[in-house]
């Protein structure tokens, strides 16, 4: 971002005066957008503008308007559980970019990084799932969005393209089965789905969970919210030397406090979809448009694609059945 642009939109939004010092800081940690600190004399803040071209080695790109989304996702979120979400301070939508309070990491950690560090809080874990169906509840009863969130050509774009569809190339002896996940997931429209429930974009804050980088907000199957993150627990216990017993049971947690806040629909039904996208969401991670940086040994990888590739062409309709065979496979 131009930083001179960026003081003009912060200048429209009123959040900085015509005279007042600004001084911007980047912020790293994400691939699809550019984020930079905002400090002024009085007062520091975010501002976040997505990328058109995502910053990962294969070629990947993305509507710019997703920061729309992201502003809208994080506006209505916040009024079910205010301390969440940040606060969206301002949006311009010349310039396409949001500002939003700051939340420091030194009294937020990012949840991805303590686990990382084999710090495994299964009570965080448990609040996690309960609030993702609690806005998966709170948003199957609005009827005003699926008509604002009708974002299905990004959601195909920036999800189900560089993951199922990639991954389905990667193997073609696979590709029916996730290209028919692709389609039934895109076909299934229930509630305002984030689209990227992973560890990295939840902080731990000093209130709970802190839902960050919703730019694939869309209103949609619920089951890839649920499986998405708990793939995340998975691949962080197929590291080498770690103990996998950890994540399995921060796994267990989250799908348990989940699966008992579906109001919506039948628990069963919202399982049985999770169950199967979850092997496919494993093997993307590692033959995927955007791997996980973490799984850097052949080894490693190899054991994620036994264990996914016999799952996606039997899928087994039960998540805790699926991480009682994790836990056991190596």
């Amino acid at each position: 971002m131009d930083p001179n642009d960026v003081v003009d939109a912060l200048r429209r939004m009123n959040l900085v005066g015509d005279d007042e010092a600004v001084r911007l800081s980047p912020l790293t940690g994400g691939v699809s957008s550019d984020i930079h600190l905002v400090e002024t004399d009085r007062r520091r803040f975010c501002v976040k503008r997505a990328l058109a071209r995502l910053k990962v080695s294969a070629a990947w790109e993305a509507p710019v308007e997703r920061s729309r989304a992201e502003a809208a996702w994080i506006r209505t979120v916040g009024e079910w559980l205010p301390n969440s979400v940040p606060m969206i301070l301002g949006e311009d939508k010349l310039l396409g970019l949001f500002a939003m309070t700051y939340l420091p990491l030194e009294d937020n950690p990012v949840w991805k990084a303590e686990l990382l560090r084999g710090i495994v809080d299964l009570d965080f874990a448990q609040i996690v799932g309960r609030q993702l169906a609690l806005i998966h509840t709170r948003s199957a009863a609005d009827p005003a969005l699926p008509i604002a969130f009708a974002n299905d050509a990004t959601f195909e774009q920036i999800r189900v393209e560089p993951y199922l569809r990639a991954t389905a190339r990667a193997h073609p002896v696979l590709a029916a089965r996730l290209n028919a996940l692709a389609d039934a997931t895109l076909g299934n429209k229930r509630v305002l789905v984030h689209g990227d429930i992973s560890p990295k974009n939840i902080l731990c804050g000093v209130n709970g969970p802190v839902f960050l980088d919703a730019e694939c907000a869309w209103f949609g199957d619920p089951a890839f919210d649920l499986a998405f993150c708990l793939n995340h627990l998975l691949l962080k216990g197929a590291r080498n030397g770690v103990d996998r017993a950890l994540y399995c049971a921060a796994f267990r947690r989250l799908s348990e406090a989940y699966l008992g806040g579906v109001t919506w629909e039948a628990p069963q039904a919202v399982e049985v979809r999770a169950a199967a996208l979850l092997p496919g969401l494993l093997l993307a991670r590692i033959d995927g448009k955007s791997p996980v940086e973490y799984l850097t040994r052949d080894d490693e990888k190899a054991s994620v694609r036994r264990f996914a590739q016999p799952l996606i062409k039997e899928p087994n309709p039960r998540l805790l059945a699926i991480v009682d065979l994790w836990s056991a496979a190596r």
